[in-house]
């Protein structure tokens, strides 16, 4: 088993959706993300910020789901980066209502040094230079960099994600930043151009009609489990990296074959994610509802045809 190493926000949300509105709530990208990876028995660290207001509970819940929280700083004086956003009705779209990057502003990441020779990294939603100092970090190459973003970097500072993208072996982005990354509308065509970047291999994800994993001339697709209800979508995209990269370093086996087994792991804890607001499904999810959730997929997936 891989060590794994968790990088991004650990912060508060309010989210209204048409099923409802929520106070500040547990969020942030590591978050979901460790709650996801922990599923695994993974051996992982978190690394990020938050301020002197976040809630001693929340942090014991990431290290009671044996997630090391040495890496998370608390600026005692500082306040907590905030997020609010209110859900379309058709549940694909949002309008970002408040950010307050607040401790995140300057936040300087530092890995603990019993996990600097973690052979799995995962790059949360940040800035490219703060996924670059973690890589920088690093006593040995990993044997898999993962790296997650979004369309804000790419505005902004596309340098230094095009920087980063050339030192991760996986980049998890969805349709939409993937056609402004390349300029392409084709994915197959803007997956190949963002392989030549530098990851092997590409997983785009699509929202509710699943995920696409690229690596050479390969393709493989998962879909997204339908659902009757979608109570609240924050954190899906990055509960599917948790359970993408928590499954890979549990089973050390970085090939195509093993990835697409990810991405179906990720596929199957993201669809818990949307059940509730927040993290509240994440926190006490069995292995026996992941089993037959895990069983639905491949029902759903399985079909037997003859070819003549």
């Amino acid at each position: 088993m891989s060590k794994l190493v968790i990088v991004g926000t650990v912060a508060f949300d309010a989210i209204e959706t048409p099923f409802g509105k929520t106070d500040k709530i547990l969020g942030g990208a590591a978050t979901y993300i460790g709650l996801s990876a922990s599923n695994f028995n993974v051996d992982s660290a978190a690394v990020s910020v938050v301020g002197g207001d976040f809630p001693q509970e929340y942090l014991d819940l990431l290290k009671n789901r044996n997630v090391d929280i040495e890496g998370i700083e608390v600026v005692k004086d500082g306040k907590t980066f905030f997020w609010s956003g209110k859900y379309h009705n058709d549940m694909n779209s949002r309008d970002t209502l408040a950010t307050e990057l607040n401790v995140l502003e300057h936040f300087n990441p530092v890995v603990p040094k019993n996990y600097k020779d973690a052979e799995v990294v995962m790059l949360g939603n940040l800035h490219p230079l703060v996924q670059q100092g973690v890589l920088n970090q690093m006593t040995k190459k990993p044997k898999l960099a993962i790296l997650d973003t979004m369309n804000f970097w790419m505005d902004i500072a596309l340098d230094d994600l095009l920087s980063v993208i050339k030192n991760v072996d996986v980049i998890t982005i969805n349709d939409e930043e993937a056609r402004q990354l390349t300029g392409e509308y084709s994915l197959v065509v803007a997956a190949k151009k963002i392989q030549e970047m530098g990851p092997k291999f590409v997983v785009i994800k699509k929202g509710e009609h699943g995920a696409l994993l690229f690596h050479d001339d390969n393709v493989f697709y998962a879909p997204a489990l339908p659902l009757k209800e979608v109570f609240d979508p924050t954190g899906a995209g990055d509960t599917f990296a948790g359970g993408f990269a928590g499954y890979l370093a549990k089973t050390d086996d970085f090939s195509f074959e093993n990835m697409k087994t990810a991405v179906i792991y990720g596929s199957t804890l993201a669809s818990f994610c949307v059940e509730k607001f927040g993290t509240e499904r994440m926190q006490n999810l069995t292995d026996k509802e992941i089993y037959e959730r895990l069983e639905q997929f491949k029902t759903l997936t399985q079909f037997d045809i003859e070819l003549s």
